[in-house]
């Protein structure tokens, strides 16, 4: 996606980089819960095992450090214990190497591997991973939108962040998804560049960001799961975490504190420290 990165303009020293689900938006667990598993186990008939199928892939996606891995990746994830433990799953060795391997885990990504594959299992696995992740756009899509709503502060604290930063959404979520969302609840108005499933990794839409010129130590990555801490360190900016169940309280301090912690250079050492640790503790890490 270079023209999303090409359309942008800088227009700040500071760059402030927030992730939607769960982060922003208190969407993650209504998705997982009624949509990612339910339709693979759909998908794959795998209603004889479906209650420790599911609960296990709500673990995976909500509650261990695996929380908020993309939908791809948790996938093959799942399926990989599911082989292993319940039933086979004729196919998964393709889709856990092109996980691993792949530069965008996408629709379009699937598809394409999909076409390629000269496997026929390879191609089954990557056709039905491509009806799932169908499949769970179209279940969010029909979710209440009164269970698709920020998490308090959130819009306050893109705000702020706005006064002094560029502000980009760096989400692993479907890209229609996440403008819906932002832009039914007015959160787009503080938001400067859009950046999701398609346009690559996380840590590959920061270091893009990255080369419109900002300093690593002027860049904040606040996020709600490990791969947003990952994706800040392996770019060398920061990281700032809204803790599961503590999100209110973490969109305050990052409002009232954090944000002037990073303006007068001081967020690193035992901020940055202690943010992480708080993060890591909350995940049960």
């Amino acid at each position: 996606m270079a023209n999303v990165f090409d359309s942008f303009v800088k227009k700040h020293d500071y760059l402030v980089c927030v992730d939607s689900d769960g982060c922003a938006m208190d969407t993650m667990n209504c998705k997982h819960i009624h949509c990612f598993g339910p339709c693979m186990v759909t998908e794959w008939g795998l209603e004889q095992w479906s209650e420790p199928i599911l609960k296990r892939w709500n673990d995976i996606n909500l509650f261990e450090m695996t929380r908020g891995i993309n939908r791809f990746k948790g996938l093959a994830m799942a399926l990989g214990e599911i082989n292993e433990q319940y039933t086979a799953i004729p196919g998964v060795k393709a889709l856990q190497e092109w996980v691993a391997n792949a530069p965008a885990l996408s629709n379009d990504g699937v598809k394409k591997a999909a076409e390629e594959a000269a496997d026929p299992e390879a191609r089954q696995c990557f056709e039905k991973a491509l009806s799932w992740s169908k499949a769970v756009n179209a279940g969010i899509n029909t979710l209440p939108e009164e269970v698709k709503i920020p998490f308090v502060g959130a819009k306050e604290g893109l705000a702020a962040a706005k006064q002094f930063a560029d502000v980009a959404i760096v989400s692993s979520a479907n890209r229609d998804a996440v403008q819906e969302e932002w832009e039914k609840h007015g959160l787009l108005d503080h938001v400067d560049i859009l950046l999701a499933q398609d346009c690559g990794s996380k840590a590959h839409c920061i270091s893009e960001m990255l080369k419109f010129g900002y300093a690593a130590d002027h860049v904040l990555m606040v996020g709600d799961a490990p791969g947003d801490c990952d994706a800040a360190e392996v770019n060398g900016v920061w990281y700032y975490p809204i803790l599961v169940n503590r999100e209110a309280e973490s969109w305050t301090e990052l409002r009232e504190y954090g944000y002037g912690k990073l303006q007068d250079q001081t967020y690193g050492g035992e901020y940055q420290q202690e943010k992480k640790k708080a993060f890591i503790e909350n995940l049960g890490g």
